[in-house]
């Protein structure tokens, strides 16, 4: 059946940017660009019969974005790790700025730290897609960006949390020249939504067809099919919901990976939490009841993934088809990570540790060197101007990020000289200001770490966004406290809003055991502190070369 609208919309550019311009299409990446697209052949896949490099100037870009996905989620994604891992480069120091959806996905789509976005929060007066909405920050975006610089758009599946609300069903944002996103009914389910399709209202029930990763799936297939055929270059955004929770699989993956149990690494039910913050201190130790359900919900998640990764192979497949495989870069990542018992936390993200913040990055594409590492600090705020970078696109306020492309062509490079040193970490709580919900139907699932840490169910509540008085999420009850901190390449700092403080030295402690924050030295101390400071204020090329100056720590 099809349920595609066959109409695409003018985007809106009515509103201009808030900032300066910033152009990323360097001479020396245009050269670097075309050397790519001149040599490159079909790794990880047969080339199509008689296919040989395109002519054109500007190669593809598709970008796919999980949802809650943690790093070693990709012990559970063969078809990946064959196609985008081993043909090209894992950043093997990439992290969240903001572990926590709406932040983190504002920050992809902009490059820029969340208060710089303005974007704090899922919901409430500082968050959410009201926020981004109310403050214009769709006006300028990586969609924006690579549709003035000629790309076909499309976004097929999740955008920002609260979306569409007062801005109606039909609302598509600027930038985008083909749009499917959930604006009604249980998208994260999987079952049972609507979607808007290029302002078409279009119903999905329950049905095998309906099964949302599958859609989206098949809705970017086609886009990259009609770009293709008219020789246009494209940005093809899929963001499925895998594998947030509740972690629907599809049908013939609801029997995978029997008796899976979550890891039981060190930080798992930590024994000793006496030098953690009071938040994490309150927590009891893990009940073998809650250890249940914390295995059920990996099982859970890793099943959800399997649609995932038979997507990205099927893109990758359409993509050798119509020869374009050779001229199109595809990104993998998620937009936050996800702790599962790690410090007595049973499920859940927004922390600093870790599991939340350590995030699979991998790149294929023209010119890319082969199943090649990256160690240099790389962040979700980079995203948007690397992918602006090899589009040739002009991302129209100054991003916080770097573009990454100078990285993808050496085999193993080294960190550049006067490259990022810290990368700043922030969490907030959303604000109780009241906001006119009425007209949205999504319903919104409670995140995990805020639930309830000693029930016993593992029911997942949903919140509809639909009423007219506001919505009191969960997520509106954190009991994790607001924090800034830095993540370095060995070592992880963290201030609270409570006066506490964490250190990990990642090299000694990888999985977070001991907080050396109380036996540091003063000068090493206030060397972070007087960093992390000058960071909470940065903006544009101020952020990048207050991360990139040098520091020591004694």
């Amino acid at each position: 059946m099809s349920r595609t609208a066959s109409h695409v919309p003018t985007p809106r550019r009515d509103r201009v940017g808030l900032g300066r311009g910033h152009v990323w299409s360097e001479a020396v990446l245009a050269v670097l660009l075309v050397a790519g697209c001149a040599t490159s052949s079909s790794p990880g896949r047969r080339s199509a019969q008689g296919a040989t490099p395109s002519s054109r100037r500007k190669p593809n870009v598709l970008f796919v974005l999980t949802d809650d996905m943690r790093l070693d989620d990709l012990r559970f994604m063969p078809k990946v790790r064959e196609l985008i891992r081993d043909q090209g480069v894992s950043f093997d120091r990439y992290f969240d700025n903001v572990t926590l959806c709406c932040p983190a996905r504002t920050s992809i789509l902009r490059g820029q730290y969340s208060h710089n976005t303005g974007v704090l929060t899922n919901g409430g007066g500082n968050g959410g897609f009201e926020t981004a909405h109310a403050d214009m920050v769709e006006q300028s975006t990586i969609a924006t960006a690579m549709h003035d610089a000629g790309y076909a758009t499309g976004l097929f599946g999740k955008y920002l949390n609260g979306y569409p609300h007062t801005a109606g069903p039909a609302y598509v944002p600027p930038g985008w020249d083909q749009w499917s996103s959930s604006s009604k009914g249980n998208a994260y389910g999987e079952y049972d939504y609507t979607l808007n399709e290029n302002g078409k209202q279009v119903d999905y029930g329950h049905g095998p067809d309906d099964y949302g990763t599958d859609v989206y799936t098949r809705q970017t297939r086609d886009f990259i099919t009609r770009a293709a055929s008219t020789s246009t270059p494209f940005f093809a955004y899929l963001a499925v919901y895998a594998p947030h929770s509740p972690s629907t699989p599809a049908p013939q993956d609801t029997r995978a990976f029997p008796g899976l149990k979550a890891p039981r690494d060190p930080a798992y039910d930590e024994a000793d939490v006496s030098d953690k913050p009071r938040y994490i201190q309150a927590l009891p130790p893990l009940t073998p009841q809650r250890q249940r359900l914390i295995d059920r919900r990996y099982r859970k998640r890793a099943q959800s993934l399997q649609a995932v990764d038979r997507s990205v192979a099927s893109l990758v497949d359409a993509l050798d088809a119509k020869r374009q495989l050779d001229d199109t870069y595809v990104i993998f990542t998620s937009d936050n990570g996800f702790h599962l018992g790690q410090h007595r936390m049973p499920s859940g993200k927004q922390t600093a540790y870790e599991t939340d913040i350590h995030l699979p990055l991998l790149i294929r594409g023209p010119g890319v060197a082969k199943a090649s590492h990256v160690t240099a600090l790389t962040g979700n705020v980079d995203l948007a101007p690397t992918i602006a970078a090899i589009g040739g696109g002009r991302l129209t306020d100054n991003p916080d990020g770097r573009s990454l492309v100078p990285l993808l062509t050496t085999k193993n490079p080294r960190v550049p000289a006067h490259w990022r040193q810290v990368f700043l970490l922030e969490h907030w709580t959303e604000t109780s200001a009241q906001q006119d919900r009425s007209g949205a139907g999504q319903l919104e699932p409670d995140d995990l770490d805020q639930a309830d840490t000693t029930s016993s169910s593992d029911a997942q509540p949903t919140t509809p966004t639909s009423a007219a008085a506001p919505r009191r999420s969960l997520a509106g009850r954190s009991r994790i406290p607001e924090f800034q901190g830095l993540r370095l390449p060995t070592y992880t700092y963290v201030e609270y809003s409570t006066g506490e403080r964490e250190l990990y030295d990642l090299t000694r402690d990888p999985d977070e055991l001991n907080n050396i924050a109380g036996a540091a030295s003063p000068a090493r101390l206030d060397a972070l502190h007087q960093r992390l400071d000058a960071m909470r204020s940065c903006a544009g090329a101020t952020c990048r070369a207050r991360e990139s100056a040098p520091l020591v720590l004694r």
